[in-house]
Formats: C-alpha cells, sequence, structure tokens
C-alpha cells in the first residue's frame, strides 16, 4: 500500500503542533481518502492561518491526533510493507514522531526526488510544481476517483496529498517505486544557491568568487537545508 500523506500544523518550529491531515491510500486498485482537522491544545496563529486557513474557531471541539481516524489507520498500517510518500517528508515525520507515531515503513519524499530528477527546475515547492510540471490536469479525475468533491486550495492537508499523489505518478513515468526510495535517502548535490545574496547563482562560481561567504552560510545559518549544506561543503572539498 502507498500512502499519500500531508499536514499542517501551528508553525514551523519544533514545538509547534499538528492541526490537519489529509492521506490518499492506494491499495492495488482501492483508493480511500481521508482529512481531518485535529485539536492538539496549541493556538494557530494569524500568520499559520493565513497560510492553511484554519482557524481556532474551526478547531474547537475537534479531537486530539490521537482520537482521531487518520491515526488510528496510521497505526494499523504501520509496518515494512506499507510506504509513506509526501512532499519534504522530513518535517512530516518529525510531526508524526512528536505525536506519537514513529514509522516503521518505507518512505518516499517527492520533494527529494524531484531535486534528483529535474534539476533545472527554478523552484521545488509543491504548488510550483503543480502548475510547472501541469499535475493541475489530472486533478479532477483524481479528485472523482476519491469523491472529492471541493475545490483545490494550496496548503489544504488534503489537496496537497492529491498533489503529492500526481508528482509521484509523474516521476513514475521515468523512475521505479523502489529507486524513489533510494533517491530519497540519497543527499542532492545542488548547483545553484536558493537564498540570499548569491540567490540563483552557481556554488561553484561563489566558491571562486566569495568563498568567505560559503563558509559563513556554514558557520552562523543554522536551520541551513540539509542539502544545500552537504552541497557547499562538497564544492569547497572540492577546492582543497
Amino acid at each position: 500500500m502507498l500512502i499519500f500523506f500531508d499536514v499542517e500544523t501551528t508553525g514551523l518550529e519544533q514545538d509547534d503542533k499538528i492541526v490537519s491531515l489529509g492521506i490518499i491510500a492506494v491499495d492495488s486498485e482501492k483508493i480511500t481518502a481521508k482529512y481531518e482537522l485535529v485539536n492538539e491544545g496549541k493556538k494557530i496563529p494569524a500568520e499559520a492561518s493565513s497560510v492553511n486557513h484554519i482557524t481556532n474557531e474551526m478547531l474547537q471541539g475537534k479531537s486530539k491526533f490521537k482520537e482521531s481516524e487518520i491515526y488510528k489507520f496510521l497505526q494499523k498500517n504501520n509496518n515494512e510493507n506499507i510506504t509513506l510518500v509526501g512532499h519534504n517528508i522530513k518535517f512530516d515525520m518529525e510531526k508524526l514522531s512528536a505525536s506519537g507515531i514513529r514509522w516503521r515503513g518505507n518512505v518516499i519524499d517527492t520533494l527529494r526526488v524531484t531535486k534528483h530528477l529535474i534539476t533545472e527546475c527554478e523552484h521545488f515547492s509543491l504548488q510550483f510544481l503543480r502548475y510547472e510540471l501541469k499535475l493541475y490536469r489530472d486533478e479532477k479525475a483524481l479528485a472523482l476517483r476519491c469523491g472529492f468533491e471541493n475545490e483545490f486550495v494550496a496548503h489544504n492537508a488534503q489537496c496537497d496529498a492529491f498533489i503529492v499523489k500526481l508528482l509521484y505518478d509523474y516521476h513514475l513515468q521515468s523512475v521505479s517505486k523502489e529507486q524513489m526510495m533510494e533517491l530519497s535517502l540519497r543527499n542532492v548535490l545542488l548547483e545553484k544557491l536558493n537564498f540570499g545574496k548569491y540567490k540563483g547563482k552557481y556554488i561553484e562560481e561563489i566558491v571562486m568568487n566569495d568563498i568567505g561567504y560559503l563558509h559563513w552560510m556554514l558557520a552562523n545559518v543554522m536551520d541551513l537545508d540539509e542539502d544545500l549544506r552537504y552541497s557547499i561543503v562538497d564544492y569547497l572539498e572540492g577546492q582543497s
């Protein structure tokens, strides 16, 4: 079984909590979609609401995550024969673990797979890829299969889970499920910086012209993307 998955949270910090979950479970020809709001007792700040469109009023009376149907479904299917698929799945897995689910099955990270397979892509956010790869063309057909009749909204956990599945299907045209699992565990060697004063510039070029800036990034940017850190170190070592 494949479980395509997305969560929305009260924020991006370690102590932030899950507020909604969406999954699409595919077992042979059977496909099941589930969506739930959950209340873990942490207030949603306006900044988070402006992204996921979930308010504190919407969570009133909702159950805790461990009492939700999706929690029970994931626990029931938490074994080595099941593969969990998400975009930037490391974040989702951290939130699941903090909420009581230590995943024992396989994982596929469509973010890392995309970085490996489409290196020339300008951005890798789920919504950018939705339009860049024209995944939206197949949204309605997939939604009908799942009995989903609402409009697709960015940063809605259910809608994002649909897009994760469509992105997985897109990559399945060129690589296998097993290859995606392997790519999900392998660091990506990025060519360009994606933020800062050298945004869009080749790392190799920065090594030649301002190597001190890269050393500064490694020492001072504590939340540096794992793949970007790996890439900067690789380019620096190539100069030694």
